[in-house]
């Protein structure tokens, strides 16, 4: 049997905001495998964005270590983790973060501009452009609309363009925090069906947190963060 490949490993993680507060996070193992779409439930406040954070390299812990795609993050400058998570990962944030004053298609084609490796990889399937109508495409969204502007959107249509903006490029890692929050039930299964399908398609890691329980069935893997984060257990 192949030893399992893992692209995403925590290690005795300790992280805290400040030296005089209590952890946020104290973590001892964590490992996500290639392809796996993991699911982490965890309650307002638990740390499920701060988790996140540190998986992008966006903050870095007091103690531990973090390794991403055979790359250690915690030995990584600054600048280096901003390149390094252009290059390989994907996010899709609670409120979607997308820039008002730019068309749909152009809100999908940003992240190329801050990636060399993923325009590359876009240029050589036919366009910037044209990877970016069949993105939208396959999650709903297509013709003359892709030229609004993305105020002009719904909550739900907006959601489907962050997520075609994290998916452009096909970088190793998606990462979701809390992005059905705002959708009824059936909008969310649906982004959810999509999302998943398209990480299949280009062989993308996911790892999708949520408070909503009822999200668990669509993935390979559940965890709550309570069971693995004793700093929250410590509290409770």
């Amino acid at each position: 049997m192949n030893q399992q490949a893992f692209v995403i490993e925590l290690h005795n993680l300790e992280f805290r905001w400040r030296a005089s507060k209590p952890l946020v996070l104290n973590i001892e193992q964590l490992s996500v495998a290639q392809g796996e779409r993991l699911f982490i439930k965890g309650a307002s406040g638990s740390g499920k964005s701060t988790l996140l954070s540190l998986l992008g390299g966006v903050l870095s812990p007091q103690r531990g270590e973090i390794k991403v795609l055979d790359q250690w993050l915690q030995k990584m400058g600054g600048a280096r983790r901003d390149t390094f998570r252009a290059d390989h990962i994907g996010f899709i944030f609670q409120m979607f973060n997308l820039i008002p004053y730019l068309t749909i298609l152009e809100n999908v084609i940003l992240p190329l501009h801050f990636s060399q490796r993923r325009r590359r990889r876009v240029e050589q399937q036919g366009g910037l452009q044209q990877e970016a109508e069949r993105l939208l495409a396959h999650l709903g969204l297509q013709g003359a609309m892709l030229h609004q502007a993305v105020t002009e959107l719904s909550v739900g249509q907006q959601q489907r363009v962050a997520a075609a903006r994290a998916l452009i490029g096909g970088p190793e890692i998606i990462i979701a925090d809390e992005p059905t929050s705002s959708l009824d039930a059936d909008s969310r299964e649906a982004f959810i069906h999509l999302l998943i399908n398209e990480c299949h398609a280009a062989d993308s890691t996911l790892v999708f947190v949520s408070h909503d329980s009822s999200l668990e069935t669509f993935f390979d893997r559940r965890l709550s963060l309570a069971d693995v984060n004793k700093a929250e257990q410590a509290v409770m």
